[in-house]
């Protein structure tokens, strides 16, 4: 799911950074990012519309690589996702930070298509396949937490498909949205 075209991505600019509540907050190349060390989860995933598809086989780098190279601050207990086009999502650090979770450069055996993510998408399959991002770009973060775009449009800020966490009420309104827009400036998300 996605709102929006798929975007154009050229690899000899693309960079994942992970930023924020960190030590040491790092940019990587497409080229550096393809050089690291990758692993296969197999999964099942859920979709918020309620299809699901079983037996998944994806690789990529594991995300807990990727918060040990950050040394994440322990006041840091959410992550904003940030990915093309400004979309964003928000999870828990306890979410992301498990073994299972990756940012996925393969579906069985074969490159994303641009369509499911490519270059590369978070995958987080314990919960609604919304939360594992198309196109990341980068992790930021945070103290506090923060809703992503599907999350500022009423989706539910969890996304538990055993609790079926599908939509969380209404949507924010502009005045809510400006709200978390200028607390996330007070974080450094997006700048």
């Amino acid at each position: 799911m996605h709102y929006g075209d798929v975007p154009t991505v050229d690899t000899a600019k693309w960079t994942f950074m992970v930023s924020g509540l960190v030590e040491k907050p790092f940019s990587l190349t497409y080229d550096e990012f393809l050089a690291l060390p990758r692993k296969t989860v197999n999964c099942d995933i859920h979709c918020v519309t309620t299809w699901s598809r079983l037996d998944n086989t994806f690789e990529g780098v594991p995300v807990q690589l990727l918060l040990e190279r950050a040394k994440v601050k322990p006041e840091a207990t959410y992550c904003l996702v940030v990915a093309e086009q400004g979309f964003t999502t928000n999870l828990p650090l306890a979410d992301l930070n498990r073994p299972e979770n990756l940012i996925a450069l393969q579906w069985a055996g074969e490159p994303l298509m641009p369509e499911h993510g490519w270059p590369a998408r978070l995958l987080v399959p314990h919960l609604y396949f919304w939360k594992s991002a198309k196109w990341v770009r980068g992790f930021e973060l945070l103290e506090e937490d923060l809703p992503g775009f599907w999350e500022q449009n009423g989706y539910h800020m969890h996304g538990d498909p055993w609790t079926e966490e599908r939509y969380g009420g209404r949507g924010l309104s502009q005045h809510e949205i400006n709200k978390f827009r200028n607390a996330s400036k007070k974080h450094g998300v997006g700048s």
